[in-house]
This record gives C-alpha cells, sequence and structure tokens, in this order.
C-alpha cells in the first residue's frame, strides 16, 4: 500500500532525488545527465528554507512520487484579503504507480494545507500529462495572468 505523508527537514536526501528523477522524466533528459551545482544547491536551500510543503508517496521504504506547494504573499487584494497564494509544483509519481489516484491524493492533501495556511488562491503550470487530473480537482484556466520571462 502507498503512503502520502508530508515531508520534513529529515527527509531532504530522499526530497533531492525524487526532484532530481523527476526533472529528468518531465525534461526528458539522459539517464546520465549531470545538473549545475547551483541548481542542486539552491533546490536544497529552497526545501530546508524555503516557504514550502512537500508530499511524498511510499511504497514500502521507496519514495516513488512527490508533489510540492510554494507559498507565496503579495499585498492583499479585494478578491485575495490575505494576499496569501500558493503554487502547485513537482506533481510526479513513478510511471509503473501512474492512473492509480496517487497523485490525486498527494495534491489534495497539498490543497487542504494550502486552504488551511490562509492561501486564497492556488496556481500551477500544468503538462499535457496533468491536465486531465487538475481538471478533475477543479482547477481552472486563467485569463488573468501575462509573464514577463528574463
Amino acid at each position: 500500500m502507498v503512503d502520502i505523508r508530508i515531508a520534513t527537514k529529515d527527509d531532504i536526501e530522499s526530497l533531492m532525488s525524487i526532484r532530481l528523477e523527476m526533472l529528468k522524466v518531465v525534461n526528458n533528459l539522459p539517464e546520465d545527465y549531470v545538473y549545475s551545482d547551483d541548481l542542486k544547491n539552491e533546490s536544497r536551500d529552497y526545501f530546508l528554507n524555503g516557504d514550502q510543503m512537500t508530499v511524498f508517496a511510499i511504497d514500502g521504504e521507496t519514495v516513488i512520487g512527490c508533489a510540492s506547494m510554494s507559498f507565496i504573499r503579495i499585498m492583499p487584494t479585494f478578491n485575495h484579503p490575505t494576499g496569501k497564494r500558493a503554487h502547485l509544483m513537482n506533481v510526479y509519481t513513478r510511471e509503473e504507480y501512474r492512473r492509480q489516484g496517487i497523485a490525486q491524493k498527494m495534491v489534495e492533501l497539498l490543497i487542504e494545507k494550502a486552504w488551511e495556511k490562509g492561501a486564497t488562491e492556488i496556481s500551477l503550470d500544468a503538462t499535457t500529462l496533468g491536465r486531465p487530473l487538475y481538471e478533475k480537482i477543479g482547477f481552472t484556466d486563467s485569463e488573468e495572468c501575462m509573464v514577463l520571462a528574463k
């Protein structure tokens, strides 16, 4: 049976391992791809010190999935009087565990925790593969956002 739980700072090695695995899969990188020290160091620092929450899916002793919620505070608005928002990212389940509801359970736990923390909106960047799951949970497309990337 797969267990879903919130990761702690003591899980840093598992957090790093599953995130780097997820990045390889999602970006179609070769198995022997070498990540930059900057990416690894900044990821480790964010897991340890950032305003985030990550959940694991664990089969026995093996981490087989993860999902993260980053918390953001912006100036309050009428629609978001607390200014607290969240961004869902890095939702990943190993291929042999997909289509079993594991990702949905991870995401639903993070959503529950985001509402408990006072978030009034959760955003995400959906892949084609993930879009049906997010729509099932209730996410909708937004026309509010424009982006400027450096």
